[in-house]
C-alpha cells in the first residue's frame, strides 16, 4: 500500500459540532468535515491550518481525519 504524504490547507470554520469542524477550504472553496477530538477548541469563523494524510473520503462533503489543527494568525 502507497503512503501518502501529509498535506496541510488553510480554511475558515464554518460550524463546530461534537468531535467535528465544518470548514470551507480557503484555496477551493471546497467544504469538508473535519473529525478531530480537539473541535471544542475552536470558534465559528476563526482561520486555521488543517494536516491531514491526504486521504479524504469522497462523500458529499468530502471527510478526513486531522492529524493537527492551529489557528492561522494573520499579520
Amino acid at each position: 500500500m502507497e503512503q501518502m504524504e501529509p498535506t496541510v490547507f488553510q480554511a475558515v470554520i464554518l460550524e463546530v459540532r461534537s468531535r467535528q469542524l465544518l470548514v470551507c477550504n480557503c484555496s477551493t472553496r471546497q467544504t469538508i468535515l473535519v473529525h478531530t477530538d480537539q473541535a471544542c477548541c475552536f470558534s465559528q469563523g476563526e482561520q486555521v491550518l488543517i494536516q491531514y494524510s491526504g486521504a479524504m473520503t469522497m462523500s458529499l462533503p468530502p471527510q478526513i481525519s486531522a492529524i493537527s489543527i492551529t489557528r492561522n494568525i494573520c499579520c
